[in-house]
């Protein structure tokens, strides 16, 4: 006889790898209903973008089929709910569950490429994504999803006027480059361009977001310090190159979020231009930068390697047309951005389920900080 708690039972002998407990203790299997000989229920994830996916599936199946006989009618229904540690009365980015930082030691390793094509990666797999360019002297989010000219709107929320950001691919986006002439340089001292940053992050109407990316510049600086004063991130993504030179930088960027001051998770590490691969010859591999400088830093710092990023032609050609290659998911280098935002869902899950919530920082920035790294 078919029974909820039966499949309930039959439930708790699957277990989430990556959380290590059963389906039915994360209140991941809801709505069980039965139609005739057919077991119907929601099996609800934690992201959209979860690479289990099918593994949770095969393991559901092959649990049932062993409490009700090989002959059970399964429909499984594959739902969705972003986990969050962020409580919904927090009044700053009020509605956005994970707020994702982009990060590198160095300019030049293609961070705000892998920005880009990370939030589109993650709206192809169906989640509410932001991103926001804070890259304040150089901004690059205006070029790569051809939005030049392009000036958002305002409108009145609550007496106040918010900015609305622009929306393309599924992502809604923020940049200074919005704002300022595309040949224009912004002659600013730090406290001015924190306060374009606060603005850009509080003076928005960014809406409901499952992850809400934040490209910074390159280093260890104001804009960073300010972030992590301003909002709680979720956690952070390191982007390097294979070469020791950008190692030893991103080294600093890991040191930075690793402070005592400051705290904030490392989801994992991202190697770019990981091998150059010419379209001519598509399976050869010339590994131009180094070989496994990724995996050695994300082992030394006790993180995971998220994703290696080709260093192909199309990737910087789609990002100047305004067309970054994470939306051709039918190509090598679109597969390769479709499993980093897999990966680095995985981790905010993770990292939501094992941690605790991050705090906004509170940092003495008078004379020599205490952040120095």
């Amino acid at each position: 006889m078919y029974t909820e708690e039966r499949v309930l039972k039959a439930m708790r002998n699957v277990i989430d790898p990556d959380l290590k407990k059963d389906l039915v203790t994360l209140n991941m299997v809801r709505n069980i209903k039965f139609e005739g000989k057919k077991i119907i229920f929601d099996l609800v994830l934690t992201t959209p973008a979860c690479p289990l996916k099918d593994a949770l599936r095969n393991d559901s199946l092959a649990a049932l089929r062993a409490e009700f006989g090989d002959d059970v009618e399964v429909e499984i229904n594959m739902e969705s709910k972003v986990s969050t540690q962020r409580k919904e009365t927090e009044a700053k980015l009020k509605g956005v569950k994970n707020i994702i930082a982009v990060a590198s030691g160095k300019g030049g390793v293609g961070k705000s490429t892998v920005s880009a094509n990370l939030a589109i990666a993650l709206a192809k797999k169906g989640a509410k994504v932001g991103l926001l360019d804070a890259d304040i002297y150089g901004p690059s989010v205006p070029l790569m999803f051809g939005l030049e000219g392009v000036v958002p709107r305002g409108k009145e929320v609550d007496g106040k006027t918010k900015i609305i950001p622009v929306e393309k691919y599924g992502v809604k986006m923020l940049s200074i480059g919005f704002f300022v002439e595309q040949k224009q340089a912004l002659l600013w001292r730090g406290s001015m361009a924190t306060n374009a940053m606060n603005q850009l992050l509080n003076d928005a109407d960014w809406g409901e977001l499952d992850y809400f990316v934040i490209d910074l510049p390159p280093g260890t600086g104001d804009i960073h310090l300010t972030m992590v004063q301003a909002v709680p991130v979720t956690g952070v993504v390191i982007v390097t190159t294979p070469q020791e030179v950008a190692l030893a930088d991103a080294r600093k960027a890991f040191s930075m979020f690793k402070n005592k001051d400051i705290s904030v998770p490392v989801l994992g590490v991202v190697e770019n231009m990981s091998w150059f691969t010419p379209a001519e010859l598509p399976e050869n591999k010339y590994y131009i930068f180094g070989k496994g400088g990724g995996e050695r830093i994300a082992k030394e710092f006790g993180h995971v390697l998220l994703g290696q990023i080709p260093l192909v032609q199309s990737i910087q050609e789609s990002g100047n047309k305004g067309e970054p290659v994470a939306l051709h998911e039918d190509t090598p280098e679109g597969k390769a951005f479709l499993q980093l935002a897999e990966n680095m869902a995985q981790q905010v899950a993770i990292r939501n389920a094992n941690l605790q919530p991050t705090k906004v920082v509170q940092v003495d920035t008078s004379g020599a900080s205490a952040c120095s790294v």
